[in-house]
C-alpha cells in the first residue's frame, strides 16, 4: 500500500538526514539530486526540518548566483551531546561529542583493583561530569558503554562474570541516576569493536566477517550479511572458553582458563615472549602484550632489511664470483636467511601465529566468514605481519579461503564503536521530527 502523506515527509526527512550525516553539508539542489525528490519536496523538508531545529543553514556553495539553492545546510550539531565509555578493568575511557559525532571532551579515570564498588562508580561518573563541563555541554542525550562480559539480550544488563570488578556492573544505573533523560546503553566490548572496524577501519568492504579480539582477554565478533549477531543469551564471540589443544586442561562453566584464552590471552602472549628469549614487559596486560608484539615485529622487520642487503650483496659476489667459477655467494646468501628466521622475535611470532590460527581455524570451520580481522591491542601491534602468519598457518589447515587482516583501529576500536552505537540511537529518536 502507498505511504500516507505522514510517513512518507517522515521518510524524506530522515533520507535527508542521513545524507547530511554521510556528506556534510548539502545545497536543497545537491539534496534534490541525491534524492530524487522534487524541488517543491525538498523545499518542504529543508522547511519542516528547519522549523523543528534539526537543520540550519551553515554557509552558502561556490555559486556565482545567490538564492535557496546556493544555501548550505548542516545539521545542528549542538542538538544533542553523546558520550561513550570504554569499560576496563583497570579504569574507564570517556569521550564526549556532538550529534554529528566531533570529539568535543575526552576524560579518563585510573581506578585500582583494590577500589571498592561505591567509590569506583563514583570515579567513572566524575570522569563524565567532567568530560561534559569540558565540552561545554548541559546534558547528554544518550550514552554508549563499552564492556567485557555477557549482555543480557532481553534486559541489555551487563551480567555477573567471573574475574570481572562488580562496578561494572552498578555503572549504568549510576549513570542513568546521575544524568538525567539521558539514555544509557551498554554492549560487550568486541561487538562495539567489531562495528567501528566495519564503519571505519579494517571491514569496511566486508559485509560478513569475525573479529578476533586479541588483549587482555580474548574474545571475538561475528558480523553476517551486515548484522552483528549477539546470539541466544548474548555470548557469541565467547571464544576464550573455546577448548583447543595446547593447553593443560578444559574450561569450566565459570573459568576459561584451559581455553583458547589461555594461548592467546595477554598473560599468555607475555610468557610465551620470554620462552623464546625475548624482554618481558613490566605487566602481562594488554598493553604490556602489545608492547613485547611490537618489538618482536620491530626486530623482524630490521632483520629482512639486513638480509635483503646481504641477499643483494650476494648476488653481486656470486655475478662477479661466476667469472672465476666460485659458487659460494648463493648458499651464503642463504645461510643468511636462514638465521634471521631462527632470531627468538621470529620464533615468538611463528608460535604466536600458529596459537592463533587454532582458535581461528574452528569459527572459520563453522562460519566461513571470508575474513578474520586481528584487533585489539596485540593485534594492531601485530600488523601486517602477524596477520600474513596467521593466514598461512590458516589456509594449512583449512580448505576455505579466508583473508587475515591487522586492525587499524587497536585499542580505539571500542570507544569509536560506543560512539558511533550512541549516535545511532540519538538519531533514530531525533531525526523523526514531530508532526507541524
Amino acid at each position: 500500500m502507498p505511504a500516507s502523506p505522514s510517513t512518507a515527509r517522515a521518510i524524506n526527512d530522515r533520507l535527508a538526514l542521513r545524507l547530511l550525516q554521510q556528506e556534510g553539508p548539502l545545497t536543497a539542489g545537491q539534496l534534490k539530486q541525491l534524492t530524487g525528490l522534487s524541488r517543491p519536496t525538498v523545499a518542504d523538508l529543508v522547511d519542516r526540518l528547519t522549523a523543528s531545529g534539526l537543520i540550519t543553514v551553515v554557509g552558502e556553495s561556490g555559486e556565482q548566483r545567490r538564492g535557496p539553492n546556493a544555501r548550505l545546510y548542516g545539521i545542528v550539531a549542538d542538538r544533542a551531546h553523546l558520550a561513550a565509555l570504554d569499560v576496563r578493568t583497570e579504569g574507564v575511557l570517556v569521550l564526549v561529542s556532538d550529534l554529528v559525532g566531533r570529539v568535543r571532551a575526552e576524560a579518563s579515570a585510573p581506578i585500582g583493583g583494590d577500589t571498592g564498588t561505591g567509590p569506583a562508580v563514583e570515579q567513572a561518573v566524575a570522569a563524565v561530569e567532567s568530560a561534559l563541563k569540558e565540552a561545554g555541554a548541559d546534558r547528554l542525550h544518550t550514552v554508549g558503554i563499552g564492556a567485557p562480559g555477557l549482555i543480557d539480550p532481553a534486559t541489555g544488563d551487563l551480567r555477573d562474570s567471573a574475574g570481572l570488578p562488580a562496578w561494572h556492573r552498578s555503572l549504568a544505573a549510576a549513570l542513568q541516576d546521575r544524568l538525567p533523560g539521558a539514555r544509557v546503553t551498554v554492549e560487550n566490548e568486541t561487538n562495539l569493536a567489531a562495528l567501528a572496524e566495519q564503519r571505519e577501519g579494517a571491514a569496511r568492504d566486508r559485509d560478513t566477517f569475525v573479529l578476533l579480539w586479541l588483549g587482555h582477554g580474548v574474545g571475538a565478533a561475528v558480523v553476517l550479511d551486515g548484522t552483528l549477531r549477539r546470539g541466544a543469551s548474548g555470548g557469541t564471540g565467547e571464544i576464550g572458553f573455546l577448548p583447543v589443544p595446547g593447553t593443560s586442561g578444559l574450561p569450566s562453566a565459570t573459568d576459561c582458563d584451559g581455553g583458547f584464552h589461555s594461548l592467546t590471552g595477554a598473560a599468555a602472549v607475555v610468557a610465551l615472549a620470554g620462552e623464546c628469549g625475548l624482554p618481558t614487559p613490566a605487566t602481562s596486560d594488554g598493553p604490556g602484550a602489545a608492547e613485547a608484539v611490537r618489538a618482536a615485529v620491530a626486530e623482524v622487520a630490521s632483520a629482512e632489511a639486513v638480509r635483503a642487503a646481504e641477499v643483494a650483496s650476494a648476488e653481486t659476489v656470486r655475478e662477479a664470483a661466476a667469472e672465476v667459477a666460485s659458487p659460494g655467494a648463493e648458499r651464503e646468501a642463504a645461510a643468511a636467511g636462514a638465521a634471521s628466521g631462527d632470531r627468538p622475535a621470529a620464533r615468538f611470532l611463528r608460535a604466536l601465529a600458529d596459537r592463533i590460527a587454532v582458535g581461528a581455524a574452528s569459527v572459520v570451520a563453522v562460519l566461513d566468514p571470508g575474513c578474520v580481522v586481528l584487533g585489539g591491542e596485540v593485534g594492531q601491534a601485530g600488523g601486517a605481519v602477524l596477520a600474513e602468519l596467521v593466514r598461512e598457518r590458516l589456509g594449512r589447515m583449512s580448505p576455505l579461503v579466508t583473508e587475515v587482516r591487522a586492525s587499524s583501529l587497536g585499542g580505539t576500536a571500542v570507544l569509536r564503536g560506543a560512539l558511533l552505537t550512541a549516535r545511532e540511537r540519538a538519531q533514530d529518536d531525533l531525526f523523526t521530527p514531530p508532526e507541524r
